[in-house]
């Protein structure tokens, strides 16, 4: 029999705000990745991760649009294969006067439309970002145990060039990225290990792999 703890449900919504409400004395680790399992997807939350501040945070005040690559990877138990690779890209932009943010995921539907969501607080612009990086448990064992490893970047003018016929200023950013001095910030690599079958599981969602 399952342990009561399984058995928990709990909404995205909650669990999201938890993590960016922590409290800075009980914050965990800073290698620390929280992972939540709907029975379709992995969802990760990173709450001691914040990519908007420093520089990109400085550059988008400055009216700019600061391209991030974020990477998924669920590796085998000995981490010595790459069981399963999910790469999301994000473009994010900031108004000034309303100070808020907007950020664009690419790539993100079937027909490689982009999402946008607008008129974000700095927290929710990046827990939007994490929450829309999901990785498909399909064919995964469920009582087998995986490594889940996130690391994240700003972007290169590389990760960008087939995109330029999008809107946001996307023509703009290519632009920028390819100039010789763009540093590129990284964060991570944070890893924890999972087994699907001891995940706790969103609220309204049942088992649906294996």
């Amino acid at each position: 029999m399952e342990t009561r703890s399984r058995e928990t449900k709990i909404s995205r919504r909650s669990w999201l705000l938890a993590g960016l409400t922590v409290p800075l004395f009980s914050a965990p680790p800073a290698d620390s990745m929280k992972v939540l399992y709907d029975g379709d997807n992995l969802h990760v939350a990173a709450p001691t991760l914040h990519f908007l501040a420093g520089k990109p945070l400085e550059r988008l005040k400055y009216g700019g649009v600061v391209a991030y690559v974020a990477q998924l990877e669920l590796l085998n138990e000995a981490r010595t294969a790459i069981v399963r690779p999910q790469k999301g890209r994000f473009v994010v932009s900031y108004a000034l006067w309303e100070e808020k943010f907007s950020v664009t995921q690419l790539g993100s539907t079937p027909g490689g439309a982009p999402r946008t969501a607008e008129g974000l607080s700095l927290a929710a612009a990046e827990a939007w970002c994490f929450d829309n990086l999901t990785m498909s448990t399909l064919g995964l064992a469920p009582n087998l145990y995986y490594w889940l490893r996130l690391e994240l970047r700003t972007g290169t003018a590389r990760d960008f060039a087939d995109e330029a016929k999008i809107g946001i200023s996307l023509h703009d950013l290519i632009e920028f990225l390819g100039r010789k001095n763009t540093e590129v910030t990284h964060w991570g690599p944070l890893e924890t290990r999972v087994r699907l079958a001891d995940l706790p599981r969103l609220a309204g969602r049942g088992l649906r792999n294996g």
